[in-house]
């Protein structure tokens, strides 16, 4: 790194300021664009994970997805968006009322009184619609960085920052791109290494290859070329 770092107008994690990035020398900004070219090759189909159809049911199934499997949660939302279609039809009901379709998933509960906080406060005082800030997604119940970030860049191709899960983390830190496990850290890192148009994609290009390749345990990557080059997981 070099240099105090640069600002870029983005919101921080609860609050109006602009994320401060570290500044990147040249070479690493290089190797960073030659992993996202090589991830967009392996992955010329990837994707967001969970099912949707419209901002709200993602900004719906993002919630449900903290400490939960995208699979999980697909199974739970058919029935849960057949019965609640619109913010609106969540008035009139009571989170109790949510809780039976998402008892498959861990803290039901808590996600239910979200989600029915949320959705009935999009009808009161967004006219339904999904913000499109983030400061605006922040201030909904059951909504971090992370969640505001998946929404901004799966529902309106908004590149506000870089989705930082496990997955996310851990590749990062691999790949030599963070030396950091703090996932605003890490956001930070990854902003500056890469183009912001490529933030909403990165997130996904190394969510998959941490699920088929790169895994916590039990991974390939002493035997998969991106991780032979780049991974220290592979001796790179």
């Amino acid at each position: 790194m070099s240099g105090e770092g640069h600002v870029v107008p983005v919101g921080g994690p609860r609050s109006k300021r602009a994320f401060e990035l570290p500044d990147k020398k040249t070479d690493e900004i290089k190797r960073a664009n030659r992993i996202l070219t090589a991830l967009k090759k392996r992955y010329p189909d990837v994707r967001c994970e969970l099912d949707f159809t419209n901002s709200h049911e993602l900004l719906v199934a993002t919630i449900l997805s903290a400490q939960a499997t995208d699979v999980g949660v697909n199974k739970a939302t058919p029935a849960l968006f057949e019965r609640f279609p619109t913010p609106a039809d969540y008035l009139g009901v009571t989170a109790e009322d949510v809780q039976p379709y998402l008892r498959t998933l861990n803290f039901w509960r808590n996600k239910a009184k979200s989600v029915h906080a949320t959705m009935c406060h999009l009808h009161e005082h967004h006219g339904g619609e999904v913000p499109r800030t983030m400061e605006e997604l922040l201030a909904l119940r059951g909504v971090a960085r992370k969640t505001a970030n998946v929404v901004l860049g799966n529902a309106f191709g908004i590149n506000n920052g870089v989705v930082v899960d496990t997955h996310v983390g851990r590749i990062s830190r691999r790949f030599g791109l963070t030396e950091h496990e703090d996932p605003v850290k890490v956001e930070r890192d990854l902003m500056a290494l890469f183009p912001r148009p490529s933030w909403c994609i990165l997130s996904h290009l190394m969510i998959f290859h941490g699920r088929r390749v790169c895994k916590a345990r039990g991974g390939s990557c002493e035997s998969d070329s991106i991780c032979r080059r780049h991974c220290a997981n592979a001796g790179a």
